[in-house]
């Protein structure tokens, strides 16, 4: 096998550790500190001359400090001569500029495709990319990993049998996702018709399909302000459904949305540990953390070894 060394930035260090314990290898060494004025200074402390090197880094907030931090590793590695260069980034900051909304405005998302190359990155790999499309604006080996295998084991487990179940898209976007998550759970889909005045605003306003009885879970890829979350979850219980839970990949959990989800009527909110929990998250009863880790250490493990990574989703 060839030799390989997974590294791991600042955003968060507990995922890259429980990966690494799945894989049975050591984090590697690497010294990501700052200087006095804030810029950031990578020492590596493995020898990677010649090595595939694999480095974890959410680009989760700080964003901008984050995202940093990854490039400057991904510099440091291509300098100290490493083989390959994969970029494991299980949420994908400014995933959501994706396209123009409205002139004079940037495609931010493809801004940091163009940094992850130019820094020297030769693989990407993410989770549950906003927007699918931003596969394209790489030129190099970009793998899009789905946490809906852990998410699906979750309420397999926790649903008593035979309940009735109806999984909803917050927005119209996200129907696929909806759909597919659905067919593994032998549930019906709905969706929400939403309107959003503004950014981090959103207007829920008419529920697409049959919710009345049933117990829903709301299906998202992040949950940012929670604002989208606690107005669907209304929508749906006004349109006679029994319960509320919802379930999404990355919880950025920004601003007020603890709070709005400490008072909402919603029954459980599942999030993955792609993004590290703030102490007043962890702290809330009504959110619940499921680990990516071992999927992640598969797809690591996988891809290293050249098999199949699209077979763990089947």
């Amino acid at each position: 096998m060839r030799e390989w060394v997974i590294l791991s930035g600042n955003a968060n260090r507990p995922l890259a550790e429980r990966i690494c314990e799945k894989l049975g290898k050591p984090l590697g060494r690497a010294d990501v500190r700052r200087f006095s004025d804030g810029e950031i200074f990578v020492e590596i402390g493995e020898n990677v001359r010649g090595r595939d090197v694999y480095v974890i880094q959410s680009t989760c907030r700080p964003v901008n400090d984050t995202l940093m931090e990854l490039l400057v590793i991904i510099d440091a590695l291509k300098r100290a001569s490493a083989k390959e260069i994969t970029a494991l980034v299980p949420y994908y900051g400014y995933a959501r500029q994706d396209r123009k909304i409205a002139p004079r405005t940037p495609i931010s998302a493809k801004l940091v495709a163009d940094l992850f190359v130019a820094a020297g990155a030769t693989r990407v790999v993410a989770m549950d990319l906003h927007a699918g499309q931003i596969q394209g604006f790489f030129n190099i080996p970009f793998d899009n990993l789905f946490a809906s295998p852990v998410i699906l084991d979750y309420f397999k487990r926790e649903m008593p049998p035979k309940t009735e179940l109806v999984v909803v898209s917050p927005d119209a976007g996200g129907v696929e996702r909806a759909r597919a998550f659905a067919k593994r759970l032998d549930a019906t889909v709905a969706m929400i018709d939403k309107r959003r005045t503004a950014p981090n605003v959103a207007k829920a306003m008419n529920v697409v399909g049959d919710v009345a009885g049933k117990v829903a879970i709301i299906l998202d890829d992040m949950i940012d302000t929670a604002g989208t979350l606690t107005e669907a979850s209304e929508a749906v219980l006004r349109n006679g459904a029994k319960q509320v839970y919802a379930a999404a990949t990355h919880g950025v959990l920004s601003g007020p949305a603890v709070e709005r989800i400490r008072n909402s009527r919603i029954e459980k909110v599942i999030v993955t540990d792609t993004i590290l929990l703030s102490p007043e998250a962890s702290a809330c009863p009504k959110l619940v953390q499921l680990s990516v880790a071992d999927l992640l250490a598969e797809a690591i493990y996988r891809i290293h070894n050249y098999d199949s990574v699209s077979s763990l989703f089947i």
